[in-house]
């Protein structure tokens, strides 16, 4: 006989509310993105960290590590930012080897524009509801279940 360790009443519902938060956030938010700046939320979180990287500038496989997705969704995603002009690939100068995706300007300016109608929906849609102690358990929960996941890119 198994030996099961099924989930209590308050587990399940709890990870069915998770399960519709997965759900329903994230493509809220790629409705206000590409309805108000033409991106969804991965090519927005892409532009986002390159801005923040040193030099505008990141290795492929540290920017696909950044923003939680596969080498090949980001290199896809790339191709259709190089073809808006907002990022640009270059050779790795310190090896020659591999890619580094770089901001440009207008990608710059793109995030400047974007950023404001992003963070107020983040935040009508997340951060209003919770009082500041409900925050800071996001934040310890989310550090747990990613710590778990190995993902400590995200830790920082």
């Amino acid at each position: 006989m198994e030996d099961n360790r099924w989930l209590t009443d308050d587990e399940q519902r709890a990870w069915r509310r998770l399960g519709a938060v997965m759900t329903l956030l994230p493509a809220a938010l790629d409705t206000q993105l590409q309805r108000d700046a033409e991106l969804t939320h991965f090519g927005y979180w892409v532009l986002a960290m390159l801005s923040e990287a040193p030099g505008r500038a990141a290795r492929m496989s540290e920017l696909a590590a950044l923003a939680n997705g596969s080498q090949s969704r980001l290199s896809h995603l790339i191709s259709k930012l190089e073809e808006r002009g907002w990022v640009r690939r270059e050779r790795a100068s310190d090896d020659g080897r591999g890619s580094v995706a770089v901001l440009t300007d207008a990608g710059h300016a793109k995030v400047v524009e974007t950023a404001p109608g992003h963070v107020a929906q983040v935040r009508a849609l997340l951060f209003d509801s919770l009082s500041p102690r409900q925050v800071a358990q996001l934040d310890e929960i989310c550090t747990a279940v990613l710590s778990r996941l190995g993902n400590d890119s995200c830790l920082g």
